[in-house]
């Protein structure tokens, strides 16, 4: 009752504010603390069955403010914050600016050391392996641009890696005559030990490097990464780990993967502020990975040489915080599993039609909340089209040798109403065709 009457008194006063910032302040934590009390009141129910109570999830939908005149399911690009992280990094930009060269550099930088615990406490590591930055473009070409390498070695990955990784490996083979060795995935993987082998017997005596994903972006395929990071060990090989899509997916720690270098982008699954991102590298691997920006000797053994980027806003880390407390409150494995029931909501409607393929199990050991599929005859260009000029759906059409279809991503504050209305716009197309 305490926390519906605060909830009503705090939207009475936005209301009176309007549109000014403290109306959104109270938007955000009236709607957190009302989430808050929704998820205590579930401790300790099984993560299946809050996945199916919508009350729960209107709770988290009321922590966002997205424009519901469209649908976006490309989250898997980029997601919207939640209002308090949104709130927060308004007030640390505005605290910043306030007196810039004394609050920004004494004042926030250090603050952001409590932001580091939390990202490592999420990861199951120590607070000293895990660095801050933009995203995980910046976190994976700091380990394959900071690991030596000499002409004629090898660089074992797939041609499913994400695109910006791919470039990174290819400008090196430009730039210093590396060799990088693409992997043809099956589409969809039978098995994790079929993927494993896969990286096994493509490995010859001079590979070097190895990178994999956790979980491809175009098709949502979790890959069995302890595996690969123990083959890669076994060898002497390190193992760079892109987790840009697990990281806040799927539940995990550290010690489950064994990894060493392992990237994130925070904007997407876990909806921290845009242009966020964590960089994890075993304590014992830092002093042999050097940073994408220079910095000093006494620096050689300190993760945060790998932030020494020049002048930056704080902000923007500093905020991070109100993601991860977001989430630990929403629960790692409730947001897996609503991933999971939204994902499985559409597709097993769309898959009564045999004409619809999807290109990764659903198999929770296989995939997550990412799908991609495909309607044969159909391209996935102009079902993409389609779908957003004809209903204000947002999807991604994927066009690759092997992968052709739209990947749908929709996050935790996507209602299952929108869900049908995708499989609604869908079918109208296994009917009817495009028009």
């Amino acid at each position: 009752m305490r926390t519906s009457r605060r909830r009503f008194v705090h939207s009475s006063l936005a209301g009176a504010v309007g549109g000014a910032g403290l109306g959104a302040l109270w938007r955000g934590e009236a709607a957190s603390a009302a989430l808050a009390a929704e998820a205590a009141a579930a401790q300790g129910r099984a993560p299946g069955e809050i996945a199916r109570d919508e009350s729960f999830w209107a709770r988290v939908q009321d922590a966002y403010a997205v424009d519901r005149s469209m649908i976006n399911f490309n989250n898997g690009g980029v997601s919207p914050s939640p209002l308090v992280v949104q709130e927060a990094l308004r007030r640390h930009y505005e605290f910043a600016n306030q007196s810039a060269a004394r609050n920004l550099w004494t004042v926030q930088q250090p603050q952001q050391e409590t932001v580091r615990v939390r990202l490592a406490r999420l990861f199951g590591c120590d607070p000293e392996e895990i660095a801050i930055t933009r995203n995980a473009s910046e976190s994976l070409e700091t380990c394959l641009y900071g690991l030596d390498l000499k002409p004629g070695d090898e660089v074992l990955t797939t041609d499913q890696d994400y695109p910006r990784m791919l470039t990174t490996l290819d400008q090196r083979a430009r730039r210093e005559g590396i060799v990088v060795r693409k992997i043809r995935v099956p589409v969809p993987a039978e098995s994790h030990e079929q993927l494993a082998a896969l990286f096994a017997d493509n490995l010859s005596s001079r590979t070097r490097l190895i990178l994999c994903c956790h979980m491809v972006n175009i098709t949502g395929q979790i890959f069995p990464v302890r595996e690969i990071v123990r083959l890669g060990r076994e060898r002497g090989i390190p193992v760079v780990v892109d987790g840009a899509h697990a990281f806040a997916q799927i539940s995990f720690t550290r010690d489950e993967l064994e990894c060493d270098y392992y990237g994130v982008s925070l904007h997407k699954w876990l909806g921290g502020p845009h242009g966020s991102g964590l960089l994890y590298v075993r304590r014992e691997r830092i002093p042999s990975l050097w940073p994408l920006m220079a910095a000093p000797v006494p620096m050689d053994a300190d993760i945060r040489k790998y932030e020494e980027i020049g002048t930056h806003p704080v902000a923007n880390r500093l905020a991070i915080a109100e993601a991860c407390v977001l989430h630990e409150t929403i629960g790692p494995a409730n947001r897996e599993a609503r991933l999971r029931h939204l994902r499985d909501r559409w597709a097993n409607r769309l898959l009564q039609d045999r004409r619809v393929r999807l290109m990764a199990k659903l198999d929770p050991a296989h995939s997550s909340g990412i799908g991609t599929m495909s309607i044969e005859g159909v391209p996935a260009a102009d079902l993409a089209a389609h779908l957003w000029f004809r209903h204000r759906i947002v999807t991604t059409a994927v066009d690759h040798p092997d992968v052709k279809g739209i990947r749908v991503t929709p996050n935790v504050y996507s209602t299952l109403d929108e869900v049908d209305l995708f499989c609604d716009a869908v079918e109208d197309v296994l009917a009817s065709g495009l028009p």
